[in-house]
């Protein structure tokens, strides 16, 4: 029985020209043997499995060989390359820096360094993962790295290029290795399937080649994979069972529910989907890929993005005709966002449900399939006229309730004839630029309004005459109330309100910062004490205390020193803990 080596191993490549995916690297390494400007030290980075230390040791090789062929390839048959071949060359020496990774590891390396090649002209040293050096054995490794002997050249190898110390990067050539792309992975699995004899249809290797995500490696390892469980005849089909992934046909399927706003067709295929093992989050995120693949098929010269097989891009190609522009816009958007909120999400199956019924939404029903490109269909639902009507009439009495404090419901009649307007006392006896805050100055600037008898009679109503004890009484009662806005109920405390006249009373405080709390926090005040006291015209001035007013912004100091005295249990609490400010 012969030995079986995998397909990773078996079709390595040999030669510069042998790398799939790397003509610009490959090039210029190339050019530098051909003109022998081989740097000291060299950096290979990039991902798993796309050639780096293939690269390394086709390059080391090659510098090395006694008759490099006009293309400054590699002969493959004098000694040197004999020797590599199989793997008994002392030219060339590995090390994996995952394993070691110590000082020791790295002084052993130092001192072989010294030792010229026995044929050749260099010595290379490939350190693979070289991002797993600690921290002591880089430092130990950079005088030499730095100045090697004329005979030695280090080819560093790392997928994790951040990790390594600057002063490492900085004395190495450093060449960034790109994912291989699709078509060069499909058409390395086509060769190889060639060689092996295997049958395979292009999808198939299309398919393993997304799964790969660059890698040439894990495609060969895949390939590998599949062969074994087909027995040499690789379809489609065989491919997503034995990678278990989620079938285009569902995706099409499930567009087509979507663009007819068949709500329960859309249920039903999410149940068959998650009843085949498949995770929620693999499904939201591939119908978001659904559709950006949809949309890039709208227009022949971006559907060469999408790289699968040619029948099934020509499907793509007919969904996308049925799909307008804005559909395909918010359904990306609905998706990326269930995509984004399935992770905090307790009940995630409803989340997805919820973002299939919203994706029917998007589409009438009585619409045709293929939606015109003049009408956009917001994402909002719509509202009945009645019910439209009768929020615009609930917001404009929650505003009127709002401005005069009287809690009046909506008036369910229809709208009397405007009502006359009347001047109350106060804005005879009080003009409104002695007032420190006046809610009814916002009710003089309305314009007139119509309402209806039920509110003109509660207007008339809320007059209840009240005297200055009852008033303080419903003051302290809204300061008791308060709990988390300490330094508005210790500035009520202290501060008592003073009758001016029937509805007006006014409010000395000391400072600035006392009257700025009672502005704030105006409005609610306002409302309580028209509630509590039942008059719809009671307004508040705040004055400053002319004895006592401050000019200048209080230092902070000077504030909490007020808070302080206002409430003495924060001195007791600064002291007992040490505090300071800042």
């Amino acid at each position: 029985m012969d030995t079986f080596i995998v397909s990773a191993r078996k079709y390595r490549p040999s030669t510069f020209q042998s790398v799939v995916g790397q003509e610009a690297l490959t090039t210029t390494l190339k050019n530098a043997i051909a003109g022998n400007k081989l740097a000291h030290a060299y950096l290979f980075s990039g991902p798993r499995g796309v050639g780096k230390t293939t690269c390394a040791r086709i390059f080391a090789k090659t510098i090395n060989c006694l008759n490099p062929a006009d293309n400054y390839e590699a002969c493959n048959q004098c000694e040197s390359c004999v020797a590599f071949n199989e793997q008994r060359s002392y030219n060339i020496h590995e090390l994996d820096a995952a394993s070691n990774n110590g000082v020791d590891d790295i002084r052993a390396l130092i001192d072989q360094v010294r030792i010229p090649p026995q044929i050749g002209k260099y010595k290379v040293y490939i350190i693979d993962e070289v991002h797993m050096l600690s921290q002591s054995a880089f430092n130990s490794f950079l005088k030499t790295l730095e100045e090697p002997p004329p005979h030695a050249i280090f080819i560093l190898a790392t997928t994790e290029k951040q990790k390594i110390i600057p002063t490492i990067l900085s004395r190495c050539q450093v060449y960034d290795f790109n994912r291989i792309t699709i078509a060069d992975i499909v058409a390395h699995l086509q060769f190889v399937a060639d060689k092996e004899g295997v049958k395979s249809e292009v999808e198939a290797l299309n398919i393993i080649a997304q799964k790969a995500d660059g890698g040439m490696r894990d495609a060969l390892s895949i390939f590998d994979q599949t062969v074994s469980y087909t027995g040499g005849n690789i379809t489609y089909q065989a491919v997503i069972e034995n990678l278990n992934l989620l079938d285009y046909e569902y995706y099409f399927k499930l567009s087509d529910a979507i663009l007819e706003a068949n709500v329960v067709d859309c249920l039903l295929i999410l149940n068959d989907i998650l009843n085949r093992g498949f995770d929620g989050q693999y499904f939201i995120s591939g119908i978001s890929s659904h559709f950006r693949d949809l949309l890039v098929c709208k227009d022949a010269a971006t559907a060469q993005l999408f790289q699968v097989g040619a029948s099934i891009r020509e499907r793509y190609i007919e969904m996308a005709k049925r799909c307008s522009n804005q559909f395909l816009y918010q359904a990306i958007e609905i998706t990326n966002e269930c995509d984004l909120n399935y992770r905090q999400s307790k009940n995630r199956r409803l989340l997805i449900e919820l973002t299939l019924i919203r994706l029917c939404q998007l589409t009438p029903q009585d619409a045709p399939l293929t939606p015109k490109p003049e009408k956009k269909r917001a994402i909002e639902p719509i509202v009945p006229k009645e019910r439209a009507t009768e929020t615009a009439q609930a917001t404009a009495n929650d505003i009127q309730d709002r401005v005069k404090s009287d809690e009046v419901k909506p008036a369910s009649t229809p709208m009397a004839k405007p009502a006359e307007t009347t001047t109350s006392p106060r804005k005879k006896k009080e003009p409104l630029s002695e007032m420190g805050v006046s809610i009814a100055a916002i009710t003089d600037k309305k314009k007139e309004e119509p309402s209806s008898p039920e509110l003109e009679l509660q207007q008339h109503d809320g007059n209840n005459l009240f005297t200055e004890n009852e008033l303080i009484h419903a003051w302290r009662e809204y300061a008791d109330s308060l709990e988390e806005e300490r330094l508005l109920k210790n500035t009520m405390t202290l501060y008592l309100p003073k009758m001016l006249g029937k509805t007006l009373f006014e409010v000395e405080v000391n400072t600035e910062l006392n009257k700025q709390y009672l502005i704030d926090h105006s409005a609610a005040l306002l409302s309580f004490l028209r509630e509590k006291l039942r008059n719809g015209d009671i307004t508040m001035t705040i004055r400053i205390a002319e004895t006592n007013a401050i000019k200048k912004p209080l230092t902070s100091r000077e504030i909490f020193d007020e808070m302080a005295q206002q409430n003495p249990s924060l001195q007791k609490l600064s002291d007992e803990f040490g505090l300071e400010l800042s």
